[in-house]
């Protein structure tokens, strides 16, 4: 105790700490509680990932049950669909392998999504403006994922919102090719915009140099919410992206 009392005294970070030690029971070191924070990175992120999953492949599957695709047929487009632009994401940036293979949960929720759209398509069908806002659903969850993962490992500001985008229009542009037509994203449609838009929110949102400290959750639903509210303000308004105008010269 003798000893304790000049080390109080002097204030170093050592010795107040001692006494902190000394207090807690035998055998164990009082430590300073650390803040947890509001939600943890990589269960939002997987979180994100299902929920646009499964939206995305009920759209692709809606697309093969238009085209008289078979069961297998409306499942390869639900599975492109859902899986195709987070596929790509994790090659690039060496996420291998790709958690859609590493994770049976990411090989069943496209499954889900595809078969319900394949029983049920006749409801689907009659629910357009439904499935409209689903995809629009689907597109804003996976611009914010894919920008949150391109962060994640480490990239800079500007790839990762290229990979926002890229996770959010990746899987339809695939599944457009396989069902013998152009992209939705590259007939005017403000889709690809849109997902651009929610994903620089995100590493905005993020930035160390950002005035605010914003939790995470509240970031990626204001990259979301930009996001989605773009596109379906686009759908019902018929906001067109900019086309080229007057007859193209070959």
């Amino acid at each position: 105790m003798s000893t304790l009392l000049p080390a109080l005294v002097t204030g170093s970070p050592v010795s107040l700490l001692t006494p902190l030690v000394l207090l807690g029971r035998v055998g164990q070191t009082v430590t300073p509680e650390v803040a947890t924070p509001l939600v943890d990175p990589g269960s939002l992120l997987v979180v994100l990932d299902l929920l646009g999953i499964v939206v995305f492949a009920a759209a692709g599957g809606l697309v093969g049950v238009r085209k008289e695709l078979d069961l297998f047929g409306v499942l390869v487009l639900a599975g492109v669909t859902g899986l195709g632009g987070g596929l790509v994401r994790d090659v690039l940036i060496g996420d291998v392998p790709p958690a859609a293979l590493a994770d049976w949960r990411y090989l069943l929720a496209p499954v889900l999504g595809g078969a319900a759209v394949f029983w049920f398509h006749p409801t689907f069908g009659r629910m357009e403006r439904v499935v409209l806002v689903l995809d629009a659903a689907g597109m804003a969850l996976f611009c914010v994922a894919g920008a949150l993962k391109a962060l994640e490992a480490g990239l800079g500001p500007f790839p990762s919102a290229l990979l926002g985008m890229t996770t959010a229009v990746g899987g339809g542009m695939m599944r457009d090719v396989l069902a013998g037509r152009v992209p939705v994203v590259f007939r005017g449609e403000l889709y690809a915009f849109p997902a651009l838009a929610g994903a620089v929110v995100v590493v905005l949102g993020t930035a160390s140099w950002f005035p605010v400290d914003l939790p995470l959750l509240v970031v990626s639903l204001a990259g979301a919410a930009v996001a989605l509210v773009w596109r379906l303000l686009a759908v019902w308004l018929h906001w067109q992206a900019p086309v080229p105008k007057g007859p193209a010269s070959v």
